[in-house]
Order: C-alpha cells, then structure tokens, then sequence
C-alpha cells in the first residue's frame, strides 16, 4: 500500500452524487475488462494481515520495532495480531475464491521464512506452500512479492538498505524461495515500492526505520534497486516458467498554474515519484534532474550495478492512489496545493482516475521497453460501518468504477495492461494509520476477527460472474 504521508489530511471525504448502487457496476459492453484474459484480483501484504509475529520461528522485521516504539503509528497499533491470516488462511481463501476473484497478490514475511545466519525455517515455509498449494487447488492465479517491506531487524541493525550487503542477502532469500516454491507460483514481483522503503522509510522518517535524510533515501533507493536486479536472474534460473518484474507506486502531479516556474514543479514532482524508479529499470540511469531537487544526494554506483538494475522484465507492477496538485517553492522544488471542493477518500487523497490513464500513456510513449503492465494496487480507505450486517460502501463501488474506466481507456489507448488487483482483500494493518483506515473489499471486526463481504465485492463478483458466463 502506498502511504505517502506527505499527502495525508484530515479531510473528510467529499459525498459521491448519483449513487452508484442504482447503476450497474458492469463495465459498458465495449470495455477491455470483458476480456476474459483480463486478470481481476486481490492483494494483501503479510504485515499488514498475518500477524502471529512471535510464533514458528519468525524473526523481527522493522515493522515490529517501528511501530512499538510510541508515536510512531497511530494509536499505537502494531501488526502484532492484525487479521489473524497466519491462522485463518483458509477460511480466508475460501472467502476470496466465493467471490470469484482470478488472482491473488501476497507477500512473504522475509523474517519468517529465514533464521539470522539464512537458513531456512520450515515451520514458515511450509505455511507459504500450503497457502500457495490452495490457490492452486482453487485456480487461482498467485503473484508472490518477495518484499513488502518487513526487513527482518537483523539486518537493519547491520545497516538496512543503507548497506550494499543487504542486496545480497535479499538475492539469497529470493534463491531460498524460488527453490522452495518453485511451480506453485504464477509471477514473482521482487519489491513492493521501492520509493515508499527508500523515501517514507529513510528520506522523511515517516515509515519503517524511520530515519530522514534525502542522502539516505538515494542510497536505500539504489541498494534496493540492486537487490531486484541481483534476484531477477535467480528467479529465472530456478522458476523459469514464472513471470518476474517489480512493483512501483506512481504519482501524478499537475501544476498548479500555467507559469514556467509551476510547471515544472509539476515535472520534479513526478520525477521523484515515478523517474527515479522506472528510469534505472527501463534506462539503466537515474534521472539527472533528480539531483536539482535533491543537489548532492547522488548514491554511490558500482560498475556494473546500473546494467544489473536494468534486467529485463516480463511485467511492471504499478500502484496508483491520487493525483498531489503542486507548486514551485520557489527554490528548486515543490510543495503541496491542495485542491478545495474535489472528493477525497478517508486518507484525505483526491481522486482522480483520469491520474491513472494520464500515467500509463505517458509511460508508454517514455519507455519504449514498458513491459506488459499489471495494476497489483487501486482502491480507497473508507469509515465502513457494518449496519445489519451488510457494508453500503458507495464511495468504493464509484472509485472502482472510474479507476477501472481509466484502465480500459488506456487499454484502448495502446497500453498493454493485463490485470487489476483491488486494493485490499480485506481491511488490515494500514501502516503508521493502524487500524483506522478502511481499505479492505471486505470488513474485518479487529475485536472477533469476523469477515463481512462488503456491497463493492458482491458488485465485483457479480461482474466477474457475467464475465464467465458470456460464450
């Protein structure tokens, strides 16, 4: 999930007109998503659901040392339990099978499935093969991330993504897992937004180890760079007939005037979101305009290591949430302008799906190389009540709707998009927002860990229902 805290206010969410459950949620008969090779699932991450963080064997991870340490999360909330997923896995595949989703995006808790001097802990893997071997059982598509940001704390103490080692020991884990899971797995993603570990977790502190230093975020950025593209061939070598790319958060930013000046904070806004990513991967090079936001934060580069980066992918993952209107800051920068009178979610972000459509066009006219894309996250956190056991979440059903309009807008456009995962299977462990933001298709009762299938799934499983029946 990406959590930019930089973007977060405490405005309420804006009322959604014509409420979308008097219109059908099917996309119009022309629609690319009527493809029956369009992939429609759910993500999840592993810290943000597991929880069982003592048990079989698991190790710290950053996360448990971040969010023990007061005022760093809000209320104090740690993933500790979360939504019991490490015992409740099953009930919990049978839930996302119900509801006729084709795909399943999870993550391994890297300190799970390792000891501290690598080697493998069984109690932690066998729970991933058991996992995946459902799947399977239920034909079920499984994308695998290999980090969704829970660093095991040992090898924070030796430096985290600041230390070059730590790539290494993150393409020894990707050989542990390919090896282990190998066939059971449908596509590898190696990291899970990467800008969110380097800047949220070391550029402003806001995230997981919470140190704040732009110097720091370019280094971090580039060692976990280096890890994809160091695990990248190991993947191969041991799960050819898996898909391997990367999963990365994209941002678009619009200026707030036609001046020079604001446009381009416009384009250093999406740069840093989005360049500094797909630039190394799809460029072998970072964007030198980086460095004018950031003057003298350049990462230490080894021969070579740009070429390792730049392996090639058989997918990119993109992450999209909401727009940031910016402008110039009069120094060689952006800042936040917030627009008045726009809709916004319970995290305060706008929603603009035409973001999404913009982005994606505009990679493929950039990167001539753009892989086929998949969208592994879109979605929105609401205050979902349940009230007679049902969840009306209007305001999700509408954003999905629009966001996947702007999928088959781009589809048309001649971007090669092939899925779209929903943001999230269920509402989980937000990050620094604990358990008050709402994400999830279905509702979790933190107190009895009870499931309800909130009114956006029933509507997506519908679909996916007309889908499946059409010759």
């Amino acid at each position: 999930m990406a959590n930019d805290a930089s973007a977060v206010s405490d405005a309420p969410s804006s009322a959604v007109s014509n409420s979308p459950l008097a219109d059908p949620f099917s996309p119009p008969a022309d629609s690319s998503l009527w493809r029956k090779n369009f992939l429609l699932g759910a993500a999840t991450a592993s810290y943000q659901i597991e929880g069982a963080v003592d048990e079989d064997g698991r190790l710290p991870s950053i996360w448990d040392t971040f969010s023990a340490t007061p005022g760093k999360v809000l209320a104090g909330d740690t993933g500790a339990v979360a939504c019991d997923h490490y015992h409740r896995w099953e009930a919990d595949i049978d839930m996302l099978a119900s509801l006729g989703l084709e795909g399943y995006r999870l993550s391994i808790a890297w300190p799970r499935v390792m000891d501290a001097a690598g080697r493998p802990n069984r109690k932690g893997l066998d729970f991933y093969k058991r996992l995946l071997n459902r799947l399977k059982e239920k034909g079920i598509t499984s994308f695998v991330t290999l980090y969704h940001w829970d660093l095991p704390q040992h090898l924070e103490d030796r430096g985290g993504w600041l230390n070059r080692d730590t790539a290494y020991r993150f393409a020894d884990y990707a050989d542990l897992m390919s090896r282990e899971l190998a066939g059971t797995v449908d596509a590898w993603a190696t990291l899970n937004e990467p800008w969110c570990s380097a800047y949220l977790g070391y550029g402003n502190g806001h995230h997981a180890p919470g140190l704040a230093n732009d110097r720091f975020a370019t280094q971090a950025m580039h060692h976990l760079l280096l890890a994809h593209g160091l695990a990248i061939p190991v993947l191969r070598g041991n799960d050819p007939a898996s898909q391997k790319g990367i999963v990365a958060n994209i941002g678009r930013g619009t200026a707030n005037s036609d001046s020079a000046a604001d446009q381009r904070a416009a384009h250093l806004f999406e740069v840093q979101h989005n360049a500094w990513i797909l630039d190394p991967l799809l460029k072998g090079e970072y964007p030198q305009d980086l460095f004018e936001l950031w003057p003298g934060t350049e990462p230490l580069v080894l021969d070579g290591d740009m070429q390792t980066i730049a392996a090639p992918l058989d997918f990119l993952g993109i992450n999209y949430y909401f727009r940031t209107n910016v402008a110039s800051d009069g120094a060689h920068g952006f800042r936040d302008v917030p627009l008045e009178g726009v809709e916004r979610t319970q995290m305060g972000w706008e929603v603009y799906p035409d973001g999404l459509r913009d982005l994606l066009t505009g990679f493929k006219k950039t990167y001539r190389n753009l892989p086929p894309v998949y969208i592994t996250e879109n979605g929105m956190a609401s205050d979902d009540k349940v009230i007679d056991g049902h969840v009306d979440d209007a305001q999700r059903i509408s954003f999905l709707k629009r966001h996947l309009a702007a999928v088959d807008q781009a589809i048309k456009a001649g971007v090669d998009v092939r899925g779209y995962f929903l943001w999230s299977l269920m509402d989980n462990f937000e990050w620094a927002f604990g358990y008050e933001r709402r994400f999830g298709v279905v509702h979790v009762d933190y107190s009895t860990q009870k499931r309800t299938v909130k009114r956006s799934a029933e509507l997506v499983a519908k679909f996916l229902k007309e889908r499946k029946a059409r010759v």
